[in-house]
């Protein structure tokens, strides 16, 4: 018995030739795994004359889509009504595929020209690696399956988020920055030991390095960005940087025009939350020209430094005059080295709270403030 139809699930290429899935649904029955072995009562059987699959392509792959295709044998391809497809993330690729008996584990769709589109974000996720393998199967009026064999695996990874998706973000994060506040300053905390290597070791100038897997798992710039991190909130009462810290309790400050200023550019890197109340917004401050700009300028939303919901920089009577959100956390990525000479190094007096860290922090998926509707 098939289970209803999930609308979007797959879709078809744009091309005329090729005809639009709409049939897409889990089938709420056993299937055969990859090894042809069935449970009692499947309600499938073996059939050798339907062709196999083989010579399995994937191709434009998006963070919640690819498309499919395959080659196969002439005989009996008239038969074939169904493609059940067998898609699984990599390290789950040896398991058990069958864990609860009516719960469905297998793609079912009606037999349709190739290449076709498997699209949906309650399956698929951002930069994952997933295998995938695929049967033909003759539905027979009974509403039983006659199957081939299982195709070879095939691995593959999804894409990360595209600008489109990135502005989906962006457009979240605007609804809750709130007013703007004044600020003068970027800052950076560390350990001690950090900036004394910075000083013995390169020249007094602080290295971008690539960023860490903090926030969303489709980010562009996780694991790929060079930078620096620096902060720039400031404190309501006192219009000043606080003096807690979960980073160290050395802090270099740089006068914002340093940073940033009109030969610099502005990207949305993204918004997430890690269970908490409150959301942090990743900027990027880019050179113009520079190998961090080119990055950005390809997959980030760019902002105008002028008028954005976050971070502006506007020029008041002959001086620049700097502003940032009031109710999300900023975290600001320079992606060129700073000199410790262009700022100042000192001791804070507040605490350490380890427990503000975002250090590969893990984004909360359920939360609707800060996801979108596609693979976490």
């Amino acid at each position: 018995m098939e289970a209803p139809r999930l609308a979007h699930t797959m879709s078809s290429p744009t091309s005329p030739c090729e005809e639009v899935i709409k049939n897409l649904s889990l089938e709420a029955i056993q299937l055969c795994d990859r090894d042809g072995n069935k449970s009692q009562d499947s309600g499938i059987v073996e059939m050798e004359e339907l062709p196999v699959p083989h010579n399995i392509k994937i191709s434009n792959i998006t963070c919640d889509s690819f498309k499919i295709s395959w080659d196969m044998d002439s005989k009996s391809k008239d038969r074939i009504t169904h493609y059940f497809i067998d898609l699984n993330k990599k390290e789950n690729k040896n398991s058990n595929k069958f864990k609860h008996k009516d719960v469905p584990t297998k793609l079912v769709a009606k037999a349709v020209p190739l290449p076709m589109t498997v699209r949906g974000h309650w399956f698929l996720s951002p930069r994952t690696e997933y295998t995938v393998a695929v049967q033909t199967a003759s539905k027979q009026v009974d509403g039983d399956y006659v199957v081939s064999e299982w195709s070879e695996i095939i691995e593959f990874c999804t894409a990360d988020y595209s600008k489109v998706h990135l502005t989906q973000l962006l457009e979240k994060a605007e609804v809750i920055a709130g007013r703007m506040l004044k600020l003068s300053v970027f800052y950076r905390n560390q350990h001690k030991e950090y900036f004394d290597y910075i000083r013995e070791h390169h020249g007094n100038a602080m290295q971008p390095s690539v960023k860490d897997n903090s926030g969303s798992h489709g980010s562009p710039i996780s694991g790929k960005l060079e930078g620096i991190f620096f902060s720039c909130n400031t404190e309501f009462n006192t219009g000043k940087p606080p003096q807690d810290s979960p980073y160290g309790r050395y802090r270099f400050e740089i006068t914002a025009e340093k940073l940033f200023n009109p030969n610099t550019n502005l990207y949305f890197g993204d918004f997430y939350c890690m269970y908490t109340a409150y959301h942090y917004v990743i900027l990027v401050i880019a050179p113009v020209g520079s190998p961090g700009d080119e990055f950005c300028k390809q997959r980030l939303p760019q902002l105008n430094i002028k008028d954005n919901k976050f971070l502006t920089c506007d020029e008041e009577d002959g001086v620049m005059v700097y502003h940032h959100a009031q109710d999300v956390i900023l975290e600001v990525i320079y992606t060129d080295p700073v000199d410790l000479s262009l700022g100042t190094v000192a001791e804070i007096t507040g605490h350490q709270l380890m427990s503000l860290s975002t250090a590969n922090a893990k984004k909360d998926p359920s939360c609707k403030t800060c996801n979108i509707s596609v693979g976490r």
